[in-house]
């Protein structure tokens, strides 16, 4: 008899197989990291967004490669992108886009904003106004912009890449917890080995790594990649964990505010392209927990008494408790054949 789940897996697939998955992912990585020395957890999960269909935030200091990741993630698929520097007079409809009266036709006409493009990098967005940081809300969660009343689509496939520096800097606004929660994941770039960095030096004094990169998948492709990961299969008692450890951060009494249903499902699909990249057709727990700190992290609140008092300090506790979390929570076993 034949499986109905995998049956249906197939036929989401398409004409897609295996080797071409693995060959062009194979392909994304290696061109970002090229550009990336030393980074591969970086890059993974750069291209672990697109294909999950979510969002990118990627907070660190200055001068370590946030916005030259997002460009090189930009510059491997052919598709449009466009880049969008995120300043304290930076105003909503400079990113969603207005609406201009044409006297000719004697009627008003949309101009669309920067938003509409496959990839949008949003860089410093923590430099720009909450209200300027708000335009970007409805289209990274429901893929439009209403203006005047109208809603328009953005174009498919779509991710934002943000990048900003850490919130105790001059002149940033810390995102609120509705913007963190559009964010499949953040990450943190760190400073490179001392290896990569000499590396750098010898190799960036004559030429820039980005105008070697070319775009190895085009808009169309991306889109069936990212079918072929939704049909990898996860098991209920997967599911059953991925809830158990989102319940967890939501009574721990070390945290303010848990994860939202939002994060479990975007965990849930984030585990799914983890392990399509590794090979595999179906999700283990291995995957979730990798995950779970880049997925969940930035949308906790800590209490005050467990060191939430500075964002430095509040970073350092949230990892400590999920940390906790992922060890105490049951992990599912396989049963024996």
């Amino acid at each position: 008899m034949v499986d109905t789940a995998m049956t249906e897996q197939a036929r989401a697939r398409g004409a897609l197989t295996a080797e071409d998955f693995a060959r062009t992912t194979d392909a994304i990585l290696g061109g970002v990291g090229s550009v990336i020395d030393g980074k591969p957890e970086a890059v993974r999960s750069a291209l672990v967004c697109l294909l999950a269909e979510g969002h990118l935030l990627i907070e660190d200091v200055p001068g370590v490669g946030k916005t030259m990741l997002a460009r090189a993630l930009a510059a491997s698929v052919d598709a449009t992108v466009r880049r969008i520097q995120f300043t304290p007079d930076l105003l909503p409809g400079d990113v969603t886009g207005v609406s201009v009266f044409n006297p000719v036709e004697r009627e008003f006409e949309f101009k669309q904003g920067a938003i509409f493009a496959n990839i949008v990098i949003a860089d410093e967005i923590n430099r720009s106004s909450p209200k300027t940081q708000s335009a970007l809300l409805e289209a990274m969660e429901e893929r439009q912009v209403t203006v005047d009343g109208r809603t328009h689509y953005v174009p498919e496939p779509f991710l934002v890449v943000a990048t900003q520096n850490p919130l105790e800097m001059e002149g940033t606004y810390a995102l609120p917890e509705a913007q963190r929660d559009r964010f499949m994941m953040r990450i943190s770039m760190g400073y490179p080995d001392e290896r990569s960095e000499a590396l750098m030096l010898r190799q960036r004094d004559t030429l820039n790594p980005l105008d070697q990169l070319s775009a190895v998948v085009s808009a169309d492709q991306v889109t069936e990649l990212i079918s072929w990961a939704r049909a990898v299969h996860v098991a209920p008692p997967i599911e059953d964990y991925a809830v158990a450890l989102a319940h967890a951060t939501r009574t721990h009494s070390d945290l303010r505010l848990g994860a939202s249903p939002r994060a479990t499902l975007q965990l849930v699909r984030a585990a799914k392209v983890w392990a399509a990249l590794d090979g595999r057709g179906f999700v283990i727990p291995d995957d979730i927990t990798a995950l779970l700190a880049p997925v969940f992290a930035h949308r906790l609140i800590p209490t005050r008494s467990a060191g939430g008092a500075r964002a430095r300090g509040a970073a350092d506790a949230i990892t400590t408790i999920l940390e906790r979390i992922a060890s105490s929570v049951r992990v599912p076993i396989a049963p024996r054949q």
